[in-house]
C-alpha cells in the first residue's frame, strides 16, 4: 500500500506540533479521508481547519478528489496549512442579521435615550421598521430552512467584518437616522408632503412586498438546485432568471431601493450603495463560474445581475 506524506506548509501549527507524518492510502482515498486521519492524529487540528495542497502549490484541493488521481500510485506529498478556528456559515448569517433585528427596536422604542426627547413616529417611520425587521426575519429564516452552503465553515476572525456590515450600516446608521425627529409625525419633512401621502406609501409597499417575495422566489429556486449535504451545481431557470444570473442581488436591491425612495435618508444612500457594489461584486463572480463551468449550454444573452445593464 503507498504512504502519503503530510508536511506543514510552514512551521508546523500550534494544533499539530506532530507534522509530518505519514498515511497510507489506495485508490479509493480521497482528500477528505486524509483530512480525517490528520484530525484523527491531532485532535484539535480539525478537517475544517486544514486546508490541503499539492507540494508547492497553494491551490486548495476539493474533498472530492482522489488521491491517486493528484500524485499516482507510487506515493508522494501533500501540505496541510492551518486555515485558523473555524465557524460555520450558518451561524456567521444568523449573527449578521440578528444585530439590525436588536438594534433597530432599541432606537425606534426608546428615542428619549438617543434623541433626548421622544419621537411621535410617522406613518413612514413604522412603514420602515416593519420593513427592516420583516426583512432581516426572513433573512434569519432563510438562514434556518432554505440556505444550502457550499462550503461548511470560514474563519472565526471574518464574523466581526461581516457582521460589521449588518450591525453598523443597516442597524445603527440606519435606525439612529430613520427614527429621528426629522422623520417623525410633526415634522416638516414629512407632514403635508408626499412622505404622509397614504397612497405613496401604500405603493411603496407594494413594491417592497414584490422585491422581497420575489428574492424569497429566487432563493427557493437556488435550494431546488442543490441537495442536501453536496456541492453540487446547475443553471437556474425560471422566474427572474431569464434575463439575469443573480435575481437575488436584483431584488434585493429593490427593496433597499425602495426604503431609500421613501425616506431620502443618508444613511439610507450609503447603505444601498455599499450593498449594491458588493452583492454587484459577488453577481459578476458567479455569472464568470456559471459561464466557466456550464459553457455553450449556459443561456446566452444573460446579464449578471442587472437586466441590461450589468
Amino acid at each position: 500500500m503507498p504512504s502519503l506524506t503530510i508536511s506543514s506548509v510552514s512551521k508546523p501549527p500550534s494544533v499539530a506540533r506532530g507534522l509530518p507524518i505519514t498515511v497510507d492510502y489506495t485508490a479509493a482515498t480521497t482528500v477528505a479521508d486524509v483530512k480525517a486521519q490528520v484530525a484523527a492524529k491531532f485532535s484539535k487540528f480539525y478537517i475544517t481547519r486544514q486546508k490541503l495542497s499539492l507540494k508547492a502549490d497553494k491551490a486548495n484541493l476539493d474533498d472530492e478528489k482522489k488521491i491517486v488521481d493528484l500524485i499516482g500510485e507510487k506515493g508522494g506529498e501533500l501540505q496541510v496549512k492551518d486555515l485558523g478556528p473555524q465557524i460555520s456559515w450558518r451561524t456567521v448569517f444568523l449573527i449578521e442579521y440578528a444585530g439590525p433585528l436588536i438594534i433597530h427596536p432599541l432606537i425606534y422604542h426608546f428615542p428619549q435615550f438617543w434623541y433626548g426627547q421622544n419621537v411621535r413616529h410617522s406613518k413612514l417611520q413604522k412603514y420602515v421598521y416593519a420593513f427592516v425587521m420583516l426583512h432581516f426575519l426572513k433573512r434569519e429564516l432563510e438562514t434556518i430552512f432554505v440556505h444550502r452552503f457550499s462550503h461548511g465553515t470560514m474563519p472565526f476572525r471574518n464574523v466581526f467584518k461581516n457582521s460589521a456590515h449588518y450591525h453598523i450600516l443597516s442597524g445603527l446608521f440606519l435606525a439612529y437616522d430613520i427614527y429621528r425627529p426629522v422623520f417623525s409625525a410633526t415634522s416638516s419633512y414629512v407632514a403635508g408632503g408626499i412622505r404622509s401621502d397614504k397612497n405613496f406609501l401604500w405603493i411603496m409597499g407594494g413594491l417592497w412586498a414584490f422585491a422581497e417575495l420575489s428574492n424569497l422566489h429566487t432563493h427557493l429556486t437556488l435550494r431546488s438546485l442543490r441537495p442536501a449535504n453536496s456541492r453540487v451545481r446547475a443553471i437556474p431557470y425560471g422566474y427572474g432568471f431569464s434575463l439575469i444570473s443573480c435575481p437575488n442581488y436584483f431584488f434585493e436591491t429593490l427593496a433597499w431601493t425602495v426604503v431609500t425612495v421613501m425616506t431620502g435618508s443618508i444613511a439610507a444612500v450609503v447603505f444601498l450603495a455599499v450593498s449594491t457594489t458588493q452583492m454587484a461584486l459577488w453577481a459578476i463572480k458567479k455569472h464568470k463560474n456559471y459561464k466557466r463551468d456550464f459553457g455553450k449550454e449556459y443561456p446566452r444573452g444573460r446579464y449578471a445581475m442587472i437586466p441590461f445593464i450589468l
